[in-house]
Order: C-alpha cells, then sequence, then structure tokens
C-alpha cells in the first residue's frame, strides 16, 4: 500500500522537477533594439528625398475675414444707365454685391432684357436700400406692358371658346359645329365623324376599320364592340344620336364555300377558329348548300351564327 502511495507522489511531483526553466525578460534588451530601429528610419528618412518632393507639404494660409474675397471694383458716379448694356462689372461699380451683379447678368441673357424696374427689384438678393438708390438712374419703365387678357371673352353661352382666335384667324383646332345634322354611319368618312364632340382623328379611324371589316354596319348597337369605345359610354350615345343606318342597307358579305382561311378570318363574327373549323368541315362534307347549313357544325353556338348569318353566303 505504501509502495503506491510513493508511486503516486512520484507522478505528481515528477513534472514539477523535471519543469525546463523559463527565458528571464530582459527589457533593456528590447529597448535598445528599439532606439536602434529609431535611427535607421530616421536616418533613410533625411537620405531618401523622393517621399518628400511626391507629397510635398501644403502651407495654407489663413483666411483674412477683414477684406473681400472678390477684386475690389471702382465704384462709378450715378448717372442715367441702361441695365441691359450693363456688364456685371457695371453693377458691381454702381454698388450691387459680387453674387447680386452675377445673377442679374444671367437673368437679363436668359429673359432677353429687362423690358421694367420692376424685374431688377423683384432680384433675389438684391437689397431693398441698393434698390432705392439705383432706381432714379435705371432708363426703364416701372412696370412691363400688361398682356390683355379681355380679348379672350366668353360667348354668349358664358363659355370661353377653347380654340378660338383672338385676331379673327382660324385656330389650330377648329371649332365643332353645335348643331349636327345625322348621317350615313356606313359612308361617313373621317372627317364628318370628326364633327362629334369627342371623337377625333383616332377614334373615326376605328369606327371607319371597324366598318370595313365588317362589310357594313347594320345595327348602330354594334358601335359598342370597338376596342377605343367599349369604356366611353357617352361617346357610344354621341355617334347614335348624329349617326344612323340606311334601312335595307346590304353589308358585304364572305362566300363560305370559295373563300379561303386567310380570307374568311378577317371577319370580326367569324375570326381565325370558326375560320378554320369551317374551311375543314367544308373539305370534308363538300360545299354549303344554303346559310342554315353552317348550323350543321357541332361547335358553332346559336349566337355566334346569328351574328354572323347576314355576313356570310353560300354562291
Amino acid at each position: 500500500m505504501m509502495g503506491i502511495l510513493l508511486l503516486m507522489l512520484g507522478f505528481i511531483i515528477a513534472p514539477m522537477l523535471l519543469r525546463p526553466e523559463l527565458p528571464q525578460y530582459l527589457p533593456a534588451a528590447d529597448q535598445k533594439a528599439l532606439d536602434e530601429l529609431a535611427t535607421q528610419l530616421k536616418e533613410h528618412r533625411a537620405t531618401d528625398q523622393s517621399f518628400a518632393s511626391r507629397y510635398p507639404k501644403r502651407n495654407y494660409k489663413k483666411f483674412d475675414r477683414s477684406g473681400s474675397r472678390y477684386p475690389q471694383i471702382a465704384q462709378v458716379r450715378l448717372s442715367l444707365f441702361d441695365p441691359n448694356a450693363l456688364t456685371a462689372e457695371g453693377w458691381e461699380a454702381r454698388g450691387v454685391p459680387h453674387f447680386v451683379a452675377a445673377r442679374l447678368e444671367k437673368y437679363r441673357a436668359a429673359a432677353g432684357g429687362f423690358k421694367a424696374k420692376a424685374q431688377i427689384k423683384k432680384m433675389y438678393g438684391l437689397e431693398d436700400s441698393v434698390y432705392q438708390r439705383l432706381a432714379p438712374f435705371i432708363q426703364l419703365p416701372e412696370e412691363g406692358p400688361r398682356r390683355d387678357y379681355a380679348a379672350n371673352r366668353p360667348g354668349p353661352d358664358g363659355k370661353f371658346p377653347p380654340f378660338a382666335s383672338t385676331d379673327g384667324t382660324p385656330g389650330k383646332f377648329p371649332r365643332k359645329p353645335r348643331n349636327l345634322q345625322p348621317f350615313d354611319l356606313n359612308t361617313a368618312d373621317t372627317t364628318q365623324l370628326m364633327q362629334i364632340r369627342g371623337i377625333g382623328a383616332g377614334r373615326a379611324k376605328w369606327v371607319v376599320k371597324y366598318r370595313n371589316q365588317l362589310g357594313g354596319y347594320l345595327r348602330e348597337d354594334q358601335l359598342d364592340e370597338i376596342f377605343v369605345l367599349k369604356d366611353a359610354p357617352d361617346l357610344r350615345d354621341s355617334l347614335r344620336k348624329y349617326t344612323f343606318v340606311a334601312p335595307g342597307y346590304a353589308p358585304k358579305t364572305v362566300n363560305v364555300n370559295t373563300a379561303s382561311f386567310d380570307e374568311m378570318y378577317l371577319q370580326p363574327y367569324i375570326g381565325k377558329p370558326r375560320a378554320r373549323i369551317i374551311v375543314a368541315y367544308r373539305q370534308q362534307h363538300g360545299p354549303f348548300k344554303t346559310v342554315e347549313d353552317l348550323k350543321q357544325i357541332p361547335i358553332l353556338k346559336p349566337a355566334d351564327w346569328e351574328k354572323m348569318r347576314p355576313y356570310v353566303r353560300c354562291q
């Protein structure tokens, strides 16, 4: 038992006895090394002039607030002068600050010249005392010419004509007639349609284009199918008010027995899907004898056939 204890004690004490001695720190040696390094750097800076020439030291002069940062302009005795002939130096010679003088010259160049003293008085940064001293010598009227707004007076209905010309010459946009007589929707051109209020060149072209695609209007409610008029019920009402479809009008029809796919699908009530089906059915079962034979096509809805009927024929 005693042997085991001695053995354990030996394991504990042995590492402590066999541990190497720690090195002794000598601060004097480190300080000596630092001093030598500093001496070398100092000698290197003294001998190498490239660093100093590349980054020269700047000597900043302290701003003297007692004087002016702009060159002094000799003052002149005030007399009558034309402000449109003055330069910035001329304004400064009459007691205007440097930045206001530059602003006056810039404004004159942009506005095409001063036309009244009021323009100079409103210049930002110009003190009222300076303006009052210069005003008696400025060769300009106090106020500029006023625009004649009274020439644009309301008409008999109390409204201002939006496109009226004050000199009697026709304006860019001619006024549309107030008492417009109804005209045939199938014979009207874009010029007639543009006489209706709210119908411009773009909408008038769409009305004529859709009429040509259909082959002619049979009912006034077909105007609701035009793309640019779907969200404009007031314009559709105006078109119905000033247009009509002549009784007995016969639209242009499409021959479903001879027309090709490219000719048939241009009709808005047929379109590409129905044109493809009609051509395929015709190739399989032969030509159609009557328009009612189109009802035999299984997927052709009755409502589509009713819309299509006035615009197709078999002979």
